[in-house]
């Protein structure tokens, strides 16, 4: 499938809840549900995966993410970068869900990292550019430091440019990236590949024929 730019993600999305009357939430629901799928066909056994959520939507991504491991009988930890009253709406909703499940749920700053966990990063998407402000870019210098089993960016390395693949002051150096609609043209540039990982590109649920009626506009 055709690369595809910042905006023209966008546009996809805009179809799809504009013109054909799907709710954001839903295309929510499907792309976290496909990453989890993902995540487990690559790392199963997991022994814990910690996810680490923003505020915007690609931290709701993050939310449905940890419901659909922890269905699947995966011990999930919440780090949560930010305050829960900036949540976007669709974030704000799947937050709840997973508070209300009685999962751990901490400050991202505070989280400690294990040998054998599966880090989840949904903290920044597509539409991050120029530099990472604190504390998030803390929060990805110490995840990269840190000692861990893997790293599983979700559609986009936070601090990674998804137009030209530039990193910025602060990016997370992934193991995979599960993106979504279809892969970023900043991701075949060079510099990105160190970012990036494996690519994996998981469905939404809008149809394929939007991807295609984009990408020649």
């Amino acid at each position: 499938m055709k690369e595809l730019t910042r905006e023209q993600v966008r546009e996809v999305d805009r179809i799809a809840i504009e013109e054909l009357g799907i709710p954001g939430i839903v295309l929510m629901e499907n792309a976290g549900r496909n990453a989890a799928h993902e995540i487990l066909d690559a790392f199963s056994p997991i022994a814990r995966a910690v996810l680490f959520c923003g505020t915007g939507n690609n931290g709701g991504d993050g939310f449905v993410i940890a419901r659909h491991l922890a269905n699947a009988g995966v011990p999930v930890h919440i780090a949560l970068a930010g305050k829960v009253e900036k949540l976007s709406p669709d974030a704000a909703v799947n937050y709840r869900i997973c508070a209300n499940m009685g999962w751990p749920i901490a400050a991202a700053e505070s989280v400690e990292l294990l040998p054998n966990d599966v880090v989840v990063d949904a903290l920044l998407g597509t539409g991050f550019t120029s530099q990472v402000r604190a504390p998030l870019a803390k929060i990805i210098g110490r995840i990269n430091a840190a000692s861990k089993r893997a790293v599983v960016a979700i559609d986009v390395p936070s601090g990674l440019d998804c137009d030209t693949g530039q990193p910025s002051n602060a990016t997370i150096q992934a193991d995979m990236t599960v993106t979504f609609v279809a892969a970023k043209v900043g991701f075949s540039k060079p510099p990105a590949a160190e970012y990036t990982g494996q690519i994996v590109t998981a469905d939404i649920g809008a149809p394929p024929s939007i991807n295609s009626r984009v990408a020649q506009q």
